[in-house]
């Protein structure tokens, strides 16, 4: 193979069979499950890298069944995350979400959402189900049981304006990709938005979370205080590709 060809072929790894296909990705009858609750205000401080500023004292805990993905197929993600501020060098302040850990069952995200957008993905086995008139959402790492987290199943209908003004938010996370010397080569902040947005029902009910410490799965480092709210929502949308906004290796230098 000829170094243009390599240049010309070069996406994504492997070189000659890549995990994952090329984005958009488009997510068909999304399912999410979201637990808000109080934790510690020190810790959120503690996990959340500057520019970003907390935003109270919530997290929202999420488990999310994907049952069609375009180039990803059928799997199931959960994981935290925080509400944040962000505010861009024009002045603009953007209020958002901060990705800060994320579990799931499929190869092909895991690789392509680390690669391209920074997603904190690690490879566990979150599961969402229907159970009589409770929705149920574990997560287990290994053998080991780290969230257990119930709602009443579709007790009030949401009015979905608010749910959807929610989504269209940014979210944010820390893109690093190490040098062959384990020194970062990429450590970046990285805002993207979920586009093409088709809500097709959202409600509210009951909710409980119980998160277990584990070693390597530290869901548990947020405690649960108090739990604020659970909601349930079904939606079709594209996931946007992402912008660096802040670069850590460029002395600090702010992108947009």
């Amino acid at each position: 193979m000829k170094i243009a060809d390599v240049r010309a072929k070069a996406f994504a790894m492997p070189l000659n069979n890549p995990a994952y296909p090329k984005p958009p990705y488009k997510f068909y009858n999304r399912e999410f499950f979201v637990i808000t609750y109080r934790t510690d205000p020190e810790r959120l401080r503690a996990v959340v890298p500057e520019p970003l500023e907390v935003v109270g004292d919530t997290v929202s805990y999420e488990f999310i069944r994907m049952p069609d993905s375009t180039g990803f197929g059928d799997y199931t993600e959960t994981g935290q995350v925080i509400p944040v501020r962000f505010t861009t060098p024009s002045g603009e302040v953007q209020e958002g979400g901060y990705v800060h850990a994320m579990y799931l069952d499929d190869n092909s995200p895991i690789a392509g959402g680390r690669e391209i957008w920074g997603f904190p993905k690690k490879l566990a086995t979150p599961k969402l189900r229907h159970e009589q008139e409770t929705l149920v959402g574990t997560l287990h790492y290994g053998s080991v049981l780290c969230v257990t987290a119930t709602m009443g199943y579709k007790h009030r209908a949401l009015d979905l304006a608010p749910v959807a003004k929610a989504m269209a938010r940014p979210a944010f996370m820390i893109k690093i990709i190490p040098h062959v010397d384990c020194t970062p080569r990429i450590c970046e902040l990285v805002r993207y938005y979920t586009e093409d947005v088709t809500l097709k029902g959202a409600w509210e009910g009951p909710g409980a979370l119980q998160l277990f410490e584990h070693a390597m799965c530290d869901v548990a480092h947020l405690p649960v205080r108090d739990i604020v709210r659970a909601t349930h929502y079904i939606a079709d949308l594209t996931l946007g590709l992402g912008e660096v906004v802040y670069d850590y290796l460029a002395d600090g230098s702010p992108r947009s």
